[in-house]
């Protein structure tokens, strides 16, 4: 039974809104988009869409223009720039996704995404004002994760994209607490990022719904280079809450400067995407692109989705497996060459001890790859082994669906992957660095830490 599926290739990286703009661009319907968000509890803002040429390809851009905030960051307690490595000062990377999170206490560790713009009047966009005029003055608060799913709640939208965007927001609140060392719950959202991320999150999850989106797919993500700029400082990009989000995600690397993957939009691929390499084979039914605002990127800034259907078993793909033959190789150099494999984007790598001719021992080195990456992981073959030939067998591979929930346990949150055919999970299992990462710091062994993971998911199972 054929399955609709969106693809995003992030080229030139991705804010929450080029998300929301590539499935409009797609073909999903703004009208009943700004209708259904309207739902929501949010007030003081204005939804418009209006075309973009990127470098001459046309894309659409979605703006969130927050009424009574002027967005050139002046009303915050910090810059949050994108640098490039020269140390000159770039514009934000995309439109309105900011995620403005801080932690009770601890300052303000804002990642600015961009910026809006009150100009309500483009020619050939959609502007529309989602309050009344009896609508109260829009005021500065925070809101903590728990207020934001009780307000997805509350909006009563239909079941799979109110699921999607919690277990979004639940990632990005999970990413914020554990690099500022605190509790989830001490957590909270700037007015300004919290309207932003809500709109973006829950706006994107709805125009997948309104496309019949069962699976996301996503190519390996690019972070940019250089650094932002921060209430503490210059950081690295990605920011530290943004690199959170990419552990168990597949990046890219590249010298775009500045940020070019923001928070949100980490927070929508790593939480839905199901997996990360080229493209599968699909019969596709529309391509969007969404536009960002940068213009001074080698690429245009633009993101594109392709909406298609796939045949059979949605969770069968290609993968290339590589092998070596070394009688002459030290144990030394076999963990070197698997480390450099696995760093430069190997599936999985791995050495069985062998004999071979003269009945010498022997190693088989073992590299499984997306076919996009055998080349490269063959090279690192070639340069770290003694190895004069290796093999190649390409080969088809099922997989279960994988997602992640995070369940509280008395050492702190853990991450469960889940594993899923035809909708039935299957399989979940505790991460085993978020328990390796727990015990030592609660001085308890890591078992301990996976039962308490595992008895935490079994809880929630059993309740819902």
């Amino acid at each position: 039974m054929p399955r609709r599926v969106a693809y995003f290739d992030c080229f030139a990286g991705a804010g929450g809104d080029m998300i929301v703009a590539s499935l409009l661009s797609a073909g999903a319907d703004f009208d009943a988009l700004r209708e259904q968000l309207a739902r929501l509890d949010v007030g003081g803002y204005t939804l418009r869409t209006e075309p973009a040429n990127r470098q001459g390809m046309i894309g659409t851009r979605f703006v969130v223009d927050v009424h009574g905030l002027v967005q050139d960051h002046e009303h915050t307690e910090e810059q949050a720039d994108s640098e490039g490595g020269d140390g000159e000062a770039h514009e934000h990377p995309h439109g309105h996704d900011h995620d403005h999170a801080h932690e009770d206490g601890h300052g303000h560790d804002h990642a600015h995404e961009g910026d809006h713009g009150h100009d309500h009047e483009h020619d050939g966009g959609h502007d529309h004002e989602h309050t009344p005029e009896e609508a109260p003055p829009h005021e500065h608060h925070h809101r903590g994760l728990d207020d934001i799913l009780r307000l997805i709640d509350a909006a009563q939208l239909p079941p799979r994209p109110t699921a999607r965007a919690k277990a979004i927001f639940t990632r990005l609140g999970h990413a914020e607490a554990k690099v500022h060392g605190v509790s989830v719950n001490e957590v909270h959202f700037h007015e300004v990022g919290a309207v932003d991320s809500i709109i973006d999150i829950v706006g994107a999850c709805l125009a997948m719904e309104q496309l019949g989106i069962d699976r996301i797919l996503c190519a390996p993500i690019p972070l940019g280079s250089g650094r932002v700029r921060t209430a503490h400082g210059l950081l690295p990009v990605p920011a530290p809450a943004t690199a959170e989000l990419l552990v168990g995600a597949r990046t890219a690397g590249t010298d775009l400067p500045g940020e070019v993957t923001t928070p949100t939009a980490a927070a929508i691929f790593t939480t839905l995407a199901e997996s990360y390499g080229p493209m599968p084979g699909m019969d596709v039914t529309a391509v969007g692109l969404g536009a960002g605002t940068r213009t001074n990127l080698p690429v245009p800034n633009l993101l594109r989705v392709f909406v298609g259907e796939v045949e059979g078993d949605a969770s069968a793909d290609t993968v290339v497996q590589l092998s070596a033959n070394l009688d002459d190789c030290t144990g030394e150099i076999v963990g070197v060459t698997l480390n450099r494999l696995l760093t430069y984007g190997a599936l999985d790598a791995w050495a069985v001890p062998i004999t071979m001719k003269k009945s010498r021992p022997a190693w088989m080195l073992c590299a499984l790859c997306s076919p996009s990456d055998a080349d490269a992981l063959e090279r690192i073959l070639f340069e770290e082994t003694t190895t004069f030939g290796v093999r190649r067998c390409t080969m088809g591979r099922s997989r279960l669906q994988r997602s992640h929930e995070n369940v509280e346990t008395p050492y702190g949150p853990v991450r469960v992957k889940i594993g899923k055919r035809d909708g039935a999970i299957l399989t979940a299992a505790p991460e085993f660095e978020d328990c390796l990462s727990a015990a030592e710091s609660h001085h308890v062994s890591v078992r301990e830490v996976m039962d308490a993971a595992r008895l935490a998911y079994g809880a929630r199972t059993a309740g819902s």
